[in-house]
């Protein structure tokens, strides 16, 4: 049995598509398929009933699931204390954040922390949401960062995991103004004139809480995906630059906002609210990454 295996799977998992995964694993479908073959054969159970759309986890998979993630862990925090013995990288507190909250969030709420404190020697990793979730559970990082809803599966165990919500935020439908004030691409749009939509990739952890949404509407919307990509960063160039409507964090576009250059392309309720929300294993952490999450328990909620 291989590690790599175990990787394999708990990223399907996680996306519930073959070909997904594989991209996201660096290798080819047939090479991943066959991983995941062999890790059936070598539990002697098949994890995945692959008749489902989406794929979905036989009763096998279900009970395998926790003892994956739970070997996975342990192993990687192993392998990680082992190699800080005697580092001085044992005193850097190393944080994971998706990409959207990497470029805006991160710098002004760790500054804010600091603030009350000291300045704490850090590293950071941004990443795709799945990475993310993937770095905290093979021990790669102290604490990560990321968007949450109620829609977005973490896969992180609650008897394993704990989180703080350390901010919250807004997803709002914005859109190049025209030359009066008013968005180019209004929601819900129509039959004959669809919103032009600039959507992000099925992983992106604010994507799932979007499509939430769309699909869970009582009057239909009418849109037109022109474009797909995983950062929020490009699709606001994309949006700045009048190619279409995209859903983007309040706590990116706030400039934009204030000065007009992006026009919300709805009403309040066509808003999404999410929160901001650090994850750590329950594990004992270094002594300075404690001493950095005892500093959350009286911090102010940070909004976007």
């Amino acid at each position: 049995m291989e590690i790599r295996w175990l990787e394999d799977f708990l990223s399907l998992v996680d996306t519930r598509n073959f070909s997904r995964s594989a991209e996201a694993r660096y290798t080819t479908q047939p090479a991943f398929s066959r991983r995941i073959k062999s890790l059936e054969e070598w539990i002697g159970a098949t994890l995945f009933d692959r008749t489902a759309q989406p794929i979905r986890l036989t009763p096998s998979g279900e009970r395998f699931r926790p003892v994956a993630e739970d070997v996975l862990r342990r192993l990687y925090q192993g392998r990680d204390s082992a190699r800080l013995i005697g580092e001085a990288s044992v005193s850097t507190v190393r944080f994971s954040a998706t990409h959207s909250l990497s470029l805006t969030f991160f710098p002004m709420w760790l500054r804010a922390v600091e603030l009350r404190s000291h300045t704490f020697n850090t590293r950071l990793d941004s990443n795709q949401f799945t990475d993310c979730v993937q770095s905290l559970l093979r021990g790669d990082c102290h604490f990560m960062l990321s968007h949450t809803h109620p829609s977005i599966e973490m896969h992180l165990p609650p008897a394993h995991f704990t989180s703080k919500i350390v901010g919250r935020d807004k997803l709002i439908p914005v859109t190049l103004p025209d030359r009066t004030g008013q968005p180019i691409d209004r929601l819900p749009g129509t039959r004959d004139e669809p919103v032009h939509y600039l959507a992000y990739s099925e992983t992106s952890a604010i994507g799932r809480a979007v499509e939430h949404m769309l699909t869970h509407l009582e009057a239909p919307v009418h849109l037109n995906r022109v474009f797909v990509s995983h950062l929020a960063a490009v699709l606001k160039t994309m949006s700045s630059g009048g190619r279409g409507m995209a859903w983007l964090p309040e706590s990116g576009i706030g400039e934009e906002l204030t000065a007009g250059s992006l026009v919300p392309a709805g009403d309040e309720r066509w808003s999404i609210p999410v929160e901001i929300r650090l994850y750590r294993s329950r594990d004992p952490l270094p002594p300075t990454a404690e001493e950095f999450w005892t500093l959350l328990e009286g911090e102010e909620v940070a909004t976007g």
